[in-house]
């Protein structure tokens, strides 16, 4: 019964995805399999009930930070920052070079910041904006920039994800990240090669004037505009959680709105909340979006994600899996069982924090060295679940940016890492890999 649900569920993501429809309504399909089945196996209504709002609960900080995106999103564009970034960006970046350049920012901030969804909503949504302005396929720039957030997610201090990984396999964090920062390194080198290729291949082109105009027109381009990306960047390096520094980011986006571009307190609540829609439309093309409106779907996803694999973790269905898993890593090996077990997990729970918890459970009595398994974990899972479509790893950061599905197979960081992993780990752990 168990198998036929999740068989189900994954033809259900299948069609949404088949039929351009929106993933929330597999996400929901999801939550009723499940609570059917919970039903079949004798709980009542309200133990359902309680095991899934105990983990919704917890999904509600995540949508907390979504919802500090979305105002982020909308009050840098009337802030003027994002114009400032645009102008500025057309006359720095060198056109043959623009897809290398992003990726190398991306990789920076992300470090720094350590998430990937405060990168994509901030310089993400700049370089998306600098990319159709200047000719460049979104697609492949988005690709990009999912590659490079997803560099720090996954190795910064400063990353949840890296901390939740250190704390679940019992590891020393700061030794994983140096041991991520060796096996990410011959990755990331290719990854920079083939962008230096699709950079030369797709030039930043110069942007319509008129568009730059209007851009002057309608906006004081000051390096005032450049203080709430400051906030940003800068508060986490001093300790201050990320919420506060989006908080922060937020006050000043709006006081420079009022105060130097000149809108309303209306309009700056407005763009706040539905976003920035200049009449012009080639300036729309540009620069329109944001708002905490345009993050409902990921709002959506992230609750009916948390109800659904609260129920799955309550009523224990999860359990039989282990022992086959086990029996699939004295198959194929340790890292490969990781891969298979990370990738279902990533496509059913469709939450990066679950699969990295419910993989350590699943397979925790086929490792010796813990390290090994938290270095597993990182070069598989983390990464993984950045390239499920319906997945919230993924479909957050794409919403954010405005971009397709697509984008998943430029960004190449996320499938070099598992590869080359796949074949160089015994040079990492000689003595324990056991790899077929």
């Amino acid at each position: 019964m168990l198998i036929a649900c999740f068989v189900l569920f994954l033809a259900m993501v299948a069609g949404c995805l088949a039929a351009g429809l929106s993933v929330a309504w597999a996400l929901l399909g999801g939550v009723i399999l499940f609570w059917i089945l919970g039903r079949r196996q004798g709980f009542t209504h309200r133990q359902l009930w309680e095991m899934a709002w105990k983990k919704c609960q917890k999904s509600l900080i995540v949508v907390e930070v979504i919802f500090l995106i979305g105002i982020i999103t909308g009050l840098w564009r009337v802030g003027g920052t994002i114009p400032y970034c645009i102008v500025m960006g057309v006359k720095l970046v060198t056109p043959g070079l623009f897809l290398v350049v992003a990726f190398l920012l991306c990789v920076a901030l992300s470090y720094v910041l350590g998430t990937s969804y405060g990168v994509s909503s901030t310089m993400g949504v700049i370089l998306m904006a600098l990319a159709r302005s200047g000719g460049v396929d979104p697609i492949i720039t988005a690709g990009v920039i999912l590659s490079g957030v997803y560099f720090g997610d996954r190795c910064s201090p400063a990353s949840s994800a890296a901390s939740l990984v250190a704390a679940v396999t019992d590891t020393d964090l700061y030794q994983n990240v140096r041991q991520m920062l060796r096996t990410g390194l011959l990755p990331t080198l290719l990854t920079l090669g083939v962008y230096g290729v699709l950079s030369w291949l797709n030039p930043l082109e110069q942007m319509d004037q008129g568009v730059l105009d209007s851009l002057r027109g309608s906006f004081s381009i000051s390096w005032l505009s450049l203080l709430p990306a400051a906030v940003m960047f800068l508060l986490p390096l001093f300790k201050v959680p990320i919420k506060w520094a989006m908080a922060g980011s937020i006050a000043v986006s709006a006081i420079l709105a009022m105060a130097v571009q000149g809108f309303t307190p209306w309009q700056t609540l407005l763009a706040a909340w539905e976003g920035y829609h200049p009449a012009d439309t080639a300036l729309n093309a540009v620069l329109g979006g944001g708002g905490v409106t345009s993050m409902m779907v990921s709002y959506i996803i992230v609750i009916l994600t948390g109800l659904y694999s609260g129920i799955l973790e309550g009523t224990g269905d999860l359990e039989p899996l282990q022992h086959k898993a086990e029996t699939l890593a004295g198959k194929i090996g340790r890292f490969p069982a990781m891969i298979v077990v990370s990738t279902l997990t990533a496509m059913v729970l469709c939450n990066q924090a679950v699969t990295s918890i419910l993989s350590e459970q699943l397979l925790r009595r086929s490792y010796d060295d813990r390290e090994e398994m938290a270095m597993d974990i990182e070069n598989s899972g983390i990464l993984i679940a950045g390239l499920v479509p319906w997945s919230i790893a993924c479909s957050i950061p794409l919403t954010m940016l405005g971009a397709s599905y697509g984008a998943v197979g430029y960004a190449l960081l996320l499938w070099l890492i598992p590869v080359c992993y796949l074949f160089t780990k015994r040079f990492f752990y000689p003595r324990k890999t056991g790899q077929a």
